[in-house]
């Protein structure tokens, strides 16, 4: 097979929303702290909504980007909380999928701590091919070309052969 045509994985996010500034924003920060060892950012809202409670650039949730090895191994963390099995839905069109952890003591090794409660999180996974980096630099970023995008069912494909996961219609 051709090198260019090889999927890889690009990126793994970890997302807790909390929704308000405070306590609760800081156990998430804590919690993403504790399964990826690495220190979370915080995400900020876009637009004010009033019935809510939230103002404009108010901090709502924390993320974490893992890339590389360690990025390959929180999909393979994740998916065993899963039973290595996601619904078919969990796949966008460009062949990333996204599952949801009910509670962070899921993770191996994790205990439960009453200070932080129960938290979930949200695992984001972006896969690309190599040459993707065109559309995403500063000078002259181009198209990538409708036959180098992953698909969906590439995407699937991918995921079953590296993870030996297992997609439910």
């Amino acid at each position: 097979m051709n090198k260019m045509r090889e999927i890889r994985i690009e990126k793994v996010v970890l997302n807790i929303g909390v929704g308000e500034a405070g306590e609760k924003l800081m156990k998430a920060q804590k919690v993403l702290e504790l399964v990826t060892g690495r220190k979370p950012i915080q995400t900020l809202s876009r637009s004010t909504i009033r019935d809510w409670g939230i103002r404009d650039n108010m901090p709502i949730g924390v993320k974490v980007t893992l890339r590389g090895k360690t990025a390959e191994e929180m999909v393979k963390r994740g998916l065993t909380i899963k039973n290595n099995s996601l619904p078919y839905y969990c796949f966008d069109r460009q062949g990333n999928f996204s599952f949801g952890i009910p509670d962070y003591t899921d993770f191996e090794g994790m205990k439960y701590d009453p200070e932080i409660g129960v938290v979930g999180m949200d695992i984001s996974v972006t896969l690309g091919r190599p040459g993707y980096r065109i559309m995403k630099r500063r000078t002259a970023p181009r198209k990538v070309s409708a036959t180098h995008r992953v698909t969906q069912k590439e995407g699937i494909e991918f995921a079953r052969a590296k993870f030996g996961l297992e997609v439910v219609e």
